[in-house]
């Protein structure tokens, strides 16, 4: 049976008669469907709460003698065009206790003044998209619907108000069933009907407050299309953003909202505070809640859309604030900045807030959004601390990471060379001993971290850096470590570089001296002492570089207790990406022992047997050298080389200054200045010169006269 319903257009405001068809609807039925706007629950008006006040109180009155004899009935409710914002189950419960206050309320019977309304009502309730705006969707929902109105059974679940009533198979229960055969209905209803309009409780309004009612109701609907007209495109443009899935914040929404509202209600109290006092009063009201309810969901949308675009600029605020930090390579504070741009973006949207907040209406002031929108500010600002603790521990990392690479590789170059070899620095002090070569790397390793350690606290504290987050980070930051410096460990004792270290152990020891003079091998020199002296003692280091080994304690460091153990607040994604440590990750099934294993037994046999060949070549070099010093030859070799040749030699130094005595004739006589040297005539008397005129001293012997020629 379908009646008008509470607010019913078909008969304007003729309460009269809405009171008599629900409480006949009621009385008659087995289900009652109860049609409701969701805009309109939690309104006392607006959901007609006055309305079924008076119909339960008759029903209670004129049918409802006691709840033994007495059929029950399901008040199903239909929450029209849910949005979705608000659960079902807020919405239940709020209409759950409207009833229950309506109850309370009611001028019971005697014998039924404590009497319940689950004592003859079950409830039921269910909703339906928007009609309008998703007609698709509404149409599935009402067959979905209809699908319950057939034959079922209570559920294992006993009565009560503040629970679901829950059916199987339908919602039409025996128990609802009033035993009236079909040939009977009609003298029933009629029974019903009679008794109902007999009763003095259902009043008939005044002429008076029916022309009010109706003359109001006229006007309203003109006042709101002026209103609609305002407002229609408004809410057009809030849904096309919320489809595109871009919420869009619109411009002075509030002060246009406010006029709208304004306009209408002046327009509607100038042509209907005319009329009936009471009934105009009652259609006032009703209009601004009609009103209201435009621009509630107006507003929401209003501020959900400023909610995300808030948070969006909030979110890129702090990140271009950390960026322009780190490039002007200044200390930041990262606290400061997140402090400075939330009092930015709350600012913004309390602004927002107020512009739409309405004098004299609850709803507007809108304190339980601005309080979700802090929420979240901190949910986000929580998160951009986590990823700026995570950017802050990749630094420290590579700090960490760079000063090993340095210090750890130091300390094994120390095992060739102290001179500089090897890439060792020339002033650098070679260790005593080698044996303490794993305490010195570990001792470096714990400093090097625990300043990396001080580096980070001090730094995650600015960050307004919670105690169970800084505990997190040092915890990474320990086993990251570990990582480093093993595969550290692991690039120096790769098998060129360690045979090259061994190498240049051994030379060190076999071709310098103690004082790091360099030996220079002589056949009396004990080279292969030295030499044996030197390969044991390298050989020495092999075993030494297959375990890392503490030299005080003969056993590895008590690595699970330096790393600690799991924070408790630690998150699965902190552990992604740390790489499983023997020892510490017992699930993995590897032992301390065995992380703490540098070279394997098959790499060190390898590694001997490769050294040794090294060694033997060093070894045969410096005997080679050794020998070739002694090819001397022997003195007595150059005597008698002196006396077997001496005729020879004799011969040949007579030949030799014969030959130098004519090379000096030619010069003195073929070179001028040889002849002026020794006072010779010109060329020109040449022919007369001759070594028999000159005297000792080269000079020219004076003439000899010729007796003969001077007696002619």
């Amino acid at each position: 049976m379908d009646v008008e319903g509470t607010d019913g257009r078909e008969r304007g405001e003729d309460q009269d008669f809405e009171r008599k068809s629900a409480l006949f609807a009621l009385a008659t039925s087995e289900v009652l469907i109860v049609n409701i706007w969701e805009h309109q629950v939690g309104l006392y008006q607006g959901a007609n709460m006055g309305l079924l006040k008076t119909v339960f109180e008759v029903n209670l009155q004129l049918f409802l003698k006691d709840k033994q004899s007495n059929p029950r009935s399901l008040l199903f409710f239909v929450i029209r065009d849910h949005i979705g914002n608000t659960p079902l189950v807020n919405l239940r419960n709020t209409l759950l206790a409207d009833l229950t206050n309506i109850w309370s309320s009611l001028s019971k019977p005697k014998g039924l003044e404590k009497s319940k309304i689950e004592d003859y009502f079950d409830f039921a309730f269910s909703t339906l998209p928007h009609k309008i705006l998703q007609p698709e969707k509404f149409v599935a929902e009402v067959e979905k619907l209809g699908t319950r109105f057939r034959r079922g059974q209570r559920a294992a679940r006993q009565h009560g108000l503040h629970t679901d009533h829950e059916l199987e198979g339908g919602i039409f229960l025996d128990e609802y069933h009033r035993r009236i055969p079909a040939d009977g209905f009609s003298k029933y209803a009629e029974d019903v009907w009679g008794s109902i309009v007999a009763n003095k409780d259902l009043d008939l309004p005044t002429q008076q407050e029916l022309l009010a009612q109706f003359r109001c109701d006229e006007i309203t609907r003109e006042v709101l299309e002026a209103f609609d007209v305002e407002i229609l495109p408004l809410e057009e443009k809030q849904a096309e953003g919320t489809r595109s899935g871009k919420p869009t914040v619109l411009a002075n929404l509030g002060s246009l909202g406010k006029g709208a509202r304004v306009k209408t209600v002046k327009a509607f109290e100038t042509e209907a505070s005319r009329y009936h006092k009471g009934v105009y009063v009652r259609k006032r009201v009703e209009l601004e809640s009609k009103i209201d309810v435009r621009l509630k969901a107006l507003y929401a949308g209003q501020l959900t859309a400023a909610h995300k675009a808030g948070v969006a600029s909030f979110s890129g605020s702090v990140a271009s604030a950390v960026k322009a930090g780190q490039k002007k390579g200044a200390s930041y504070e990262f606290a400061d900045i997140v402090e400075r741009e939330k009092a930015i973006a709350l600012k913004q949207f309390e602004t927002e807030a107020k512009s739409l907040a309405i004098e004299g209406v609850p709803w507007s002031n809108f304190k339980s959004q601005y309080n979700l929108y802090e929420k979240e500010l901190d949910e986000v600002s929580g998160r951009l601390r986590k990823e700026e603790m995570r950017r802050l521990a990749t630094r420290v990392e590579r700090w960490v990471r760079s000063r090993l690479g340095e210090s750890i590789g130091l300390e094994f170059n120390k095992l060739g060379s102290g001179r500089g070899a090897g890439g060792v620095p020339e002033d650098a002090v070679k260790p005593p001993t080698e044996k303490d070569l794993w305490d010195r790397i570990w001792n470096v390793f714990t400093s090097t971290v625990k300043e990396a350690e001080t580096r980070f606290v001090e730094r995650a504290k600015s960050f307004d850096a919670s105690q169970d987050e800084i505990d997190i980070g040092l915890w990474r930051l320990r086993r990251k470590s570990w990582g480093v410096l093993r595969a550290k460990v692991d690039e120096e004792v790769m098998e060129g570089n360690i045979l090259l270290k061994l190498r240049e152990n051994f030379e060190d020891k076999f071709r310098y001296d103690e004082a790091g003079v360099p030996r220079i091998w002589r056949p009396t020199d004990d080279i292969e002492g030295l030499y044996t002296k030197a390969k044991d003692s390298t050989l020495t280091l092999i075993p030494l570089l297959s375990r890392f080994r503490l030299a005080e304690t003969y056993g590895p460091p008590d690595l699970p207790d330096w790393i600690g153990v799991v924070p408790a607040s630690v998150d699965p994604k902190d552990e992604e990406d740390l790489t499983p440590i023997g020892g510490v990750d017992e699930e993995e099934g590897k032992s301390l022992e065995e992380e703490m294993t540098i070279l394997s037994e098959a790499k060190r046999q390898d590694l001997v047997v490769r050294f040794k060949k090294t060694a033997d070549g060093v070894y045969v070099e410096a005997k080679r050298s050794a020998i070739g010093g002694v090819a001397q030859v022997p003195l007595y070799f150059y005597g008698l080389l002196l006396a077997l040749g001496w005729n020879e030699i004799v011969a040949a130094s007579s030949q030799a200054v014969e030959i130098g005595k004519e090379k000096l004739r030619e010069f003195l006589e073929n070179s001028e200045t040889g002849r002026q040297a020794i006072g010779m005539a010109p060329r020109g008397d040449s022919d007369n010169i001759s070594m028999n005129t000159l005297d000792s001293r080269g000079k020219r012997k004076p003439a000899v006269e010729d007796d003969d020629d001077d007696e002619i």
